[in-house]
């Protein structure tokens, strides 16, 4: 499972700032169609330190993710928006103005 957790942070890394990907996109493209539930579970074990955007990654419809937020309510949000990232009015986030296009991730 390490391979695989490397290879899902190394696309991560290739995120920009401004710019979000939801856990099945990252899947797809590290090869693991179905994948969303271990991109999440990668997520999750991200450690700080590791130089990996976790927080510009949301799931399909734009959510952010509580289990992001253990040290600070809304901190996935505020560190998106502090990198411009829009919200729509319900709290997602908008995905059409700042959906990667997976550029530069050819595993």
């Amino acid at each position: 499972m390490t391979g695989t957790f490397e290879k899902i942070y190394a696309i991560v890394r290739l995120i920009p700032p401004g710019k979000v990907a939801y856990y099945g996109q990252i899947a797809a493209l590290a090869g693991l169609p179905r994948g969303a539930r271990i991109v999440g579970y990668a997520m999750a074990s991200c450690a700080d330190g590791r130089g990996v955007p976790c927080h510009r990654v949301v799931d399909k419809q734009g959510n952010t993710k509580a289990a992001f937020d253990v040290f600070q309510v809304g901190a996935q949000r505020a560190r998106l928006e502090a990198e411009g990232v829009p919200f729509l009015p319900d709290g997602r986030v908008d995905l059409a103005a700042c959906l990667w296009d997976g550029q530069g991730a050819h595993f």
